[in-house]
């Protein structure tokens, strides 16, 4: 099954959902007009890192921000996933990635389960407590935020529970684009699958970061990569090629867990 999907590449302005949510708003328009069949954001879209400011803005996935996007999904009929900061309880905040499909329902969420030292997360955030693997009408997909990428056991997790695609919205900064790249490539080699990964752009406290949002196939081959500016990128995959590629190479029948 092909599957067209647009990553929605933002200079996210630190703590102005308003401003973020319009540049959304016309992202997932065009995506649309595209005829895209998702479209992804960047990790925490609406505020960036102003985490310190957390409790203003988390609300509970059914409510706030989250309704605003399961509705822009049905009126445009394509499914959006990005993160936003969420509510987990009393006093307890979540880095919070949701998956809507084009009818505006959620088909599962993902709270960040590895938090970011070096951007404070753990200060501030409370971490998830489970990998999260999504049905929908074009396969399985997995979920996960930026640094779960460095932790290649939760990919694994994903392929060897089915998924045929992993999403990665995505607050990587300078200086580490050959991390980013170099990771990327590894999940979607070692997997044999999909990886679609929506990285921001621009300038927040002091730390530049710099897009190159990539799609790359179960080779690990590039299909999409975007440069360093705020822009839509669109592409079309063929999730068939999952199922070719693993039968090239049956890598999970060679496996040997049991001496691991």
């Amino acid at each position: 099954m092909k599957l067209t999907i647009s990553l929605g590449q933002m200079d996210v302005k630190l703590g102005d959902p308003m401003a973020n949510w319009h540049t959304v708003q016309a992202m997932t328009a065009e995506a649309a007009r595209r005829g895209s069949d998702l479209v992804v954001f960047p990790e925490l879209w609406s505020t960036g890192y102003d985490l310190e400011n957390a409790a203003s803005y988390a609300t509970l996935t059914d409510a706030g921000l989250f309704a605003q996007v399961a509705a822009l999904a049905k009126t445009h009929q394509i499914a959006i996933l990005g993160s936003c900061l969420s509510l987990l309880g009393e006093g307890r905040f979540g880095n919070t990635a949701v998956y809507f499909d084009a009818n505006g329902r959620s088909l599962g969420e993902y709270s960040k389960l590895h938090l970011f030292r070096l951007m404070q997360e753990e200060q501030f955030l409370t971490a998830g407590e489970d990998s999260t693997l999504i049905e929908t009408e074009w396969g399985k997909a997995g979920l996960t935020i930026c640094y779960d990428l460095r932790f290649p056991e939760l990919f694994r997790h994903y392929a060897l529970a089915g998924a045929q695609l992993v999403f990665v919205p995505a607050e990587w900064p300078h200086p580490r684009l050959a991390h980013w790249r170099t990771l990327l490539r590894a999940r979607a080699i070692e997997n044999q699958m999909f990886v679609v990964a929506c990285n921001r752009v621009g300038r927040s406290k002091d730390t530049d970061f710099f897009g190159h949002s990539c799609i790359l196939d179960p080779w690990g081959e590039i299909v999409l990569e975007l440069g360093e500016g705020e822009m839509l990128g669109t592409a079309v995959i063929d999730i068939a090629q999952v199922d070719a590629v693993r039968a090239k190479i049956p890598v999970f029948a060679d496996r040997r867990p049991e001496v691991y």
